[in-house]
């Protein structure tokens, strides 16, 4: 009997390339000034753009630590750390020690700063209810299930995705 693996694979392979391309879409489109300027606008705030995507970040993430934010927003340590700062000047964010390790400064959303992403989160809505206004519930609820396994799968060990799967099962040699 022939083995269906390698047209499996072929077929995977496809569809591999085809998820990483529309992947590379979507995030070239929300890494957009643009993206961010039209959320400030529909928001009604007044925030300068480089400092949005961190403001968002520490109210969904927080408290969370500079390295890390700077981290997962692909900038400069030092360059998050002066932002954070500006953050805090304006009162959207406190900076704090962290519990768990006491020469970390963590950063965490003040009152004012939830104010500020309720507000965010009411334009992205807006948005998000345009774009998807055409499509059926089940497929949307399918894309939010999807993307969330996707999103808990892929922020798993980066580094240990290359390796065999049955060591992580304990059965490797």
């Amino acid at each position: 009997m022939a083995s269906t693996n390698n047209v499996q694979n072929t077929h995977i392979s496809e569809k591999l390339r085809e998820l990483h391309g529309a992947l590379i879409e979507i995030v070239s489109v929300m890494n957009r000034p643009q993206r961010d300027e039209q959320m400030v606008r529909e928001a009604g705030i007044s925030l300068d753009r480089a400092l949005f995507p961190l403001l968002v970040a520490v109210e969904r993430l927080g408290p969370i630590g500079v390295v890390e934010l700077a981290d997962r927003a692909g900038r400069d340590y030092t360059t998050v750390s002066r932002q954070v700062a500006k953050l805090e000047s304006l009162e959207l964010v406190e900076r704090r020690g962290s519990a768990a390790d006491r020469r970390v400064r963590e950063a965490v959303i003040s009152p004012k700063g939830k104010a500020m992403t309720d507000r965010i989160d009411a334009a992205r809505e807006k948005i998000g209810r345009a774009i998807f206004e055409n499509w059926e519930e089940h497929d949307f609820n399918e894309l939010v299930r999807l993307m969330r396994k996707f999103a808990n799968d892929i922020s798993g060990d980066i580094a240990g995705s290359a390796r065999d799967p049955r060591e992580t099962r304990g059965e490797g040699g």
